[in-house]
């Protein structure tokens, strides 16, 4: 298994970036957000995934942890195929993240292949993966309405962010300030902005 190639990047074209290792170019297959992050001639680093079909052996490189998870999470929908997969990625997986939580179907029809159909069944199979399940641990309780649901909606956002690969200290930081009675959409876009703020 190929965890990830590093070095100069040799070709850069839509669509594809070759990286070379040791000597060997290893062509990739990228979204135009990885691609809009890499540079000609300088070294990069790319996490791969393979995909093993018997008329083919490609690799999908990407810029990051975070863009591979959603990747993957969008290939383990059925009608959901690499290319859907990349094209739904160009805009980045701080947006697909968003369009997942918040329902927003248009974000995710606006990439080539994709109906509205999947678009449902995307957000339907994956709100409760990348929202995770931490909502039990703030309703199991005889709480007041209001606090219980402000908990469950910050532990919501705080699962969606470690799922991106965020460690529990980078959410804590990016979550200072917002409004803990704002809904998990919100919370996991004030954490989002902060982080590229930050970056």
């Amino acid at each position: 298994m190929i965890y990830y190639v590093s070095g100069p990047v040799t070709v850069l074209e839509p669509g594809l970036a070759v990286i070379e290792c040791g000597g060997v170019g290893y062509g990739c297959r990228i979204t135009a957000y990885t691609a809009g992050q890499l540079k000609l001639n300088q070294n990069a680093r790319l996490y791969i995934t393979e995909s093993i079909r018997e008329d083919a052996f490609d690799l999908y490189g990407f810029i990051s942890k975070e863009e591979q998870r959603c990747y993957e999470l969008l290939t383990s929908v059925n009608g959901v195929g690499p290319k859907a997969a990349v094209s739904i990625l160009a805009a980045g997986p701080q947006n697909f993240t968003l369009a997942v939580m918040t329902g927003d179907e248009k974000l995710l029809t606006a990439a080539q292949g994709i109906g509205k159909k999947i678009a449902q069944r995307i957000i339907l199979e994956l709100k409760d993966k990348i929202g995770g399940s931490s909502v039990e641990l703030d309703f199991s309780g005889p709480a007041v309405a209001a606090p219980a649901q402000q908990g469950g909606n910050v532990a919501l956002a705080r699962a969606a962010l470690q799922e991106l690969g965020y460690s529990p200290a980078e959410i804590q930081n990016a979550l200072k300030g917002a409004d803990p009675n704002a809904a998990t959409e919100e919370l996991i876009r004030h954490a989002l902005r902060a982080m590229v703020m930050k970056g």
